[in-house]
């Protein structure tokens, strides 16, 4: 499998990275290490959590998708594999996650704790890449970056990262550490997918010039361009299966953004493209994904191992120009089907 470098960093991971969020909701224990066996075994060495996984987070369960991925560590070559963790956004925010007494922040005192944390549950003494996994725009980013720089000096982070980030908040974190001297993102992490191109308008072009790395996550849209929603259909087990009849506002309202009539009809539209390019959907999109020079790394998830199949034969594709024009075309006829 291709590998791409990390921003300006030293550290270079395939072109496609496992995540781990369904681990712990989705998929037992069992079926998680297969996943990151058949993972392992296809050339990806590129791995991907957060403190709050497993998705949806609850108060029992942050934390052990951490655990789990640690448990899959013990007795593997560790400085074969490159780890990538996050440390959760501020509590007063959009959503108060379930940790440290909800009173999550990303100051200094939080990050150290997070760190630790991280570090005791995945059974490791050093993350490769560590990452805010929402911003607060409403603190200085210095202190972040400080309590950021403090863990690289300490030798326990390699790398450092953002994610769900703007335009505006990752070229004001970029600045502050060109002034303060602390050590610089090199990886941003948002959202990104062939139903969700947001990210081509402004920040693809903050990234080429400023040399930070994507490393998108949802690129099948939450599923949704697998065409597993399409005609009424809701899968059981599927994420937005239970978000869509959940009481959960905030749940609902993303099932809402992934899973609406536009979002559909693209995922219709793609399947047909796929099929006259004679692939598989899910391979077409995740080889939409990694066909981007400002993409380093593509995220993926899986349930089940056999997920990987279709996922794991876009690390040999190249889309042709005239699927990358077909694909566009569609773009331009239904424009942010996610809004």
């Amino acid at each position: 499998m291709k590998q791409s470098r990390l921003g300006n960093s030293a550290v270079v991971v395939s072109e496609i990275c496992m995540g781990t969020m369904n681990f712990g909701k989705q998929c037992d224990k069992k079926e998680s290490f297969r996943i990151m066996d058949k993972a392992v075994d296809a050339g990806i060495d590129f791995f991907d959590t957060a403190e709050v996984y497993p998705v949806p987070a609850s108060a029992d369960a942050v934390g052990l998708t951490e655990q789990w991925v640690g448990d899959w560590l013990t007795g593997r070559d560790r400085e074969s594999l490159i780890i990538a963790t996050k440390v959760a956004g501020a509590a007063h925010g959009w959503w108060n996650p379930p940790l440290r007494g909800g009173k999550a922040a990303l100051d200094t005192h939080n990050i150290r704790r997070a760190v630790e944390g991280s570090l005791k549950r995945l059974k490791t003494d050093y993350l490769d890449l560590y990452q805010v996994h929402w911003p607060d725009h409403g603190m200085r980013i210095e202190e972040t970056l400080e309590g950021l720089d403090e863990m690289v000096k300490e030798g326990k982070i390699r790398v450092i990262g953002t994610s769900n980030e703007d335009s505006y908040g990752l070229m004001k974190s970029l600045w502050a550490s060109d002034v303060t001297g602390y050590r610089r993102f090199d990886t941003i992490q948002n959202n990104f997918s062939i139903n969700n191109r947001r990210f081509e308008d402004e920040l693809s072009e903050v990234c080429r010039r400023e040399n930070v790395s994507l490393l998108p996550y949802s690129p099948l849209a939450g599923g949704v361009l697998s065409g597993k929603y399409n005609e009424g259909n809701r899968p059981e087990g599927a994420r937005f299966s239970s978000y869509l009849s959940s009481d959960q506002p905030r749940q609902m309202k993303m099932a809402q953004r992934f899973v609406n009539e536009k979002c559909l009809i693209t995922a219709e539209r793609m399947i047909k493209i796929a099929e006259a390019a004679d692939m598989h959907v899910i391979t077409l999109a995740t080889a939409w994904s990694k066909q981007h020079d400002f993409v380093a790394s593509t995220i993926v998830g899986a349930s089940h191992e056999d997920q990987l199949d279709p996922i794991i034969a876009a690390a040999d594709v190249t889309l042709s120009d005239e699927v990358m024009q077909a694909i566009d075309k569609v773009s331009a006829e239904y424009p942010y089907p996610m809004n």
